[in-house]
């Protein structure tokens, strides 16, 4: 079908962004897909731990949520980009249809949970609080040491931070309780000379804390929303997502009427 020149820029680049987003969804859906059959590999890769905790760390769910997570993502992505890029370029007015209605219901989910986010900003404060709080009473040391307590070692010891609240928040904690010996805090709590390792400047600190040789009355979660706060490039990021989600529609419903109004022309 020969069209004008913007029904045919308006279709080859709903076909161009469509198929960035293909490729973009395959990858992460092919990411998820490797952390759920083989996290060992990761583990090793990002040096997280040492090889011989690697299949402690494994048997957790932290990195098979993770993968969930990737998964659901990668499927949706492929999908809906599988369906605009066929719906364009086989000019399908009920493929672009569907695929602008889909996007259009994404777009009004997205809006409605950032909504509710706002709305209930103190519950939902509150509830992150207390899910961050059950992570922490597990922590524990020595070779038992599981993945919530390395993300939270990897948490402090990387924003100088030590608890959800402060360092009291691990007395809820009774594997720390019988694993932290003479300690009163976690040595990923003090002011550290190398962060991978978690060796503090002070080797009194863990026994001995004080503002001087620690965070120990720092909590992560203010430490964590202020530099959430402060990441431009998230922000952009989302501006941009939703910039990039409002041109798909609009050219998926331009060219239903485009290909509507050439069928008709040819009838």
């Amino acid at each position: 079908m020969v069209f004008d020149c913007g029904v045919w820029c308006a279709k080859y680049l709903l076909c161009i962004l469509n198929f960035i987003f293909f490729v973009l969804g395959t990858i992460i859906f092919g990411v998820g897909l490797w952390l759920a059959v083989d996290k060992h590999s990761l583990i090793a890769l990002l040096k997280l731990v040492e090889s011989e905790r690697i299949e402690h760390f494994t048997q957790t769910q932290v990195i098979e949520q993770m993968a969930y997570v990737l998964l659901v993502i990668g499927a949706v992505m492929f999908f809906l980009s599988l369906l605009g890029y066929l719906g364009a370029m086989r000019e399908s007015r009920c493929l672009l249809s569907t695929y602008g209605t889909l996007l259009i219901l994404l777009l009004v989910a997205e809006l409605v949970a950032g909504g509710l986010a706002i709305f209930y900003k103190e519950r939902v404060r509150s509830e992150s609080k207390k899910f961050l709080q059950t992570t922490i009473t597990t922590y524990t040391l020595g070779e038992n040491m599981d993945a919530s307590s390395l993300m939270w070692n990897q948490l402090m010891g990387n924003f100088g931070c030590c608890g959800v609240n402060d360092y009291r928040d691990f007395d809820e904690s009774e594997a720390w309780k019988n694993t932290k010996g003479n300690r009163t805090i976690p040595d990923a709590c003090c002011r550290l000379k190398d962060v991978a390792q978690l060796v503090p400047r002070d080797e009194d600190c863990a026994t001995n804390p004080s503002d001087s040789n620690s965070y120990y009355m720092k909590g992560c979660y203010e430490v964590f929303t202020e530099w959430l706060i402060r990441q431009r490039e998230l922000i952009i990021g989302v501006i941009v997502t939703g910039i990039a989600h409002l041109v798909l529609v609009i050219l998926a419903f331009a060219l239903c009427k485009a290909f509507a109004k050439y069928d008709d022309m040819r009838l």
